[in-house]
This record gives C-alpha cells, sequence and structure tokens, in this order.
C-alpha cells in the first residue's frame, strides 16, 4: 500500500510539472514570434538582400548543435536518442545539457547539468553571441524531445540558425542605417535563439514527464493487477480452508 502511495504522488507530480512546463513554454513561444516577424522582415528585405547586408552563413563551415538532455530517473529512453544522435555527429560543435550523457571530444564547447540551465544560462547566450558574431557555423541546431500530447513525445531537431523563414521579399520598405547593421542583426538572432532554447527546455521538460506519467500509470497498473491478484488468492485459500474444515467436520461426525 505504501509503494502505492508513493507512485500515485509521483504520478501526480508528473502531470502537475508538466502542466507548468507548457505554460513556460507557450510563454517563450509568443515572444519567439514577435522576434521572428521582426526579424523576418529584416532578413527577407530586398534592399538589405541586394546590398549584401544580412547574415549569410558559410555552408562549409562545421554545425553547432545543442542536446537537451535529462538529469533525472525513469527517462533512460528519453537520454538514449540524445547520446546516439551526438555519438553521429563527430564533426559537429556541441552544447551539451544534461550530466547523464556521458561524451567527451574536443568539440565540446559546454556541458551543464539539466538543473542548472537558467542558472548559467549566460554561458549558453555568449556561446550563441559568439558563434553569430564570429560565423564560424554554417548551422546552430537544437535536438531535444518535443512534447506532443499526454501520451507522446517525439525526438525532434530544430534549425535556429539561419533561420528558415517562409514568406516572400519585403518590398517597398527601407531601413535608415546609423550603426553597424550586422551588430544589429546579430545581437536579434541571439536573442532570437535564445528564446527558442527556453521554449525547447520547458517543451523538453514536459516530454520528460509525460514519459515519467506513462511509467508510473504503468506501474500503477501493475500493482493494481498484482492487487487483484493477490486478492484472487487469499479468496481460494479462504475456500480451501473452509472445505479443510468441513471435511474434518464431516470426519468427526462419522
Amino acid at each position: 500500500m505504501k509503494i502505492k502511495n508513493v507512485v500515485k504522488v509521483m504520478n501526480f507530480q508528473a502531470l502537475l510539472k508538466m502542466d507548468k512546463a507548457l505554460k513556460d513554454a507557450e510563454k517563450y513561444r509568443n515572444v519567439g514570434k514577435e522576434i521572428t516577424d521582426i526579424l523576418s522582415r529584416i532578413m527577407y528585405n530586398k534592399n538589405l538582400i541586394l546590398d549584401k547586408k544580412i547574415l549569410i552563413p558559410d555552408k562549409n563551415k562545421p554545425k553547432l548543435n545543442i542536446y537537451i538532455a535529462n538529469d533525472y530517473g525513469f527517462c533512460g529512453n528519453f537520454n538514449s536518442s540524445i547520446s546516439r544522435q551526438i555519438k553521429k555527429d563527430l564533426d559537429c560543435y556541441k552544447i551539451i545539457i544534461g550530466k547523464k550523457i556521458n561524451y567527451r571530444d574536443d568539440k565540446i564547447l559546454l556541458k551543464i547539468n539539466k538543473d542548472d540551465f537558467f542558472k548559467r544560462f549566460v554561458e549558453i547566450e555568449r556561446c550563441i553571441d559568439e558563434a553569430i558574431i564570429s560565423q564560424n557555423y554554417s548551422e546552430i541546431n537544437v535536438y531535444y524531445n518535443h512534447f506532443y500530447s499526454l501520451t507522446s513525445f517525439e525526438f525532434v531537431k530544430i534549425q535556429l540558425f539561419p533561420v528558415e523563414f517562409k514568406g516572400e521579399y519585403y518590398e517597398g520598405e527601407d531601413f535608415v542605417m546609423e550603426t553597424n547593421v550586422d551588430q544589429i542583426l546579430g545581437s536579434l538572432m541571439t536573442f532570437y535563439i535564445c528564446y527558442e532554447l527556453k521554449m525547447c527546455e520547458s517543451i523538453s521538460y514536459a516530454a520528460e514527464n509525460v514519459l515519467r506519467s506513462q511509467i508510473t500509470s504503468s506501474a500503477l497498473d501493475k500493482i493494481k493487477e498484482r492487487e487483484e491478484e493477490m486478492k484472487h488468492e487469499e479468496i481460494k485459500s479462504k475456500k480451501e480452508k473452509s472445505i479443510l474444515k468441513s471435511v474434518e467436520n464431516f470426519k468427526k461426525l462419522l
């Protein structure tokens, strides 16, 4: 009974944490949409494109990948997708979030615990800002487990840079440039990527708790099955004792 109560509490906590994470993700998503709109109006501005004043990465340069894993228990399968992807990305530079990812190479720029994501986020931001300013990478991607519903999540990749906007060129608009346009675009891009990362971390956290909820729900089902088996065995034992007692009483009468 004590184990069942503990599992019930764990299941309830997983659902609460999932709900909070989704609300946090929505908050970041709203800001991200606004930044995306601003960036799209600049990046797709025909005049800036003609003047070659937009951030265009060199496709021959390496990629920078960010991996968001999990630090807690009940998430072995959750982290296995991350580990497999990291081992595939031998030529990519890496930022790894999650202490349970046991991987080392000379291309890891930063590795932090999942619990320290927000405490040490300034370090992540510094890496991103340097990556944008130096233009040392052809792409910046994030890999994480994406929440879809109370019963499903999926390991996904999102390209954060260059931003894949869908739309047409903005015409009839021009900008008065009184400063370095690369610096403005770089700051906006860093701001955008950082908000996207915070959103992905929250969605990933929701996905973690979907898995925990599934595991604890399965455990509760097994506990219930075991309780029913024990109850059946108890009833069977009582019947056998009752029959044995009746037989003994009958023998005495003889």
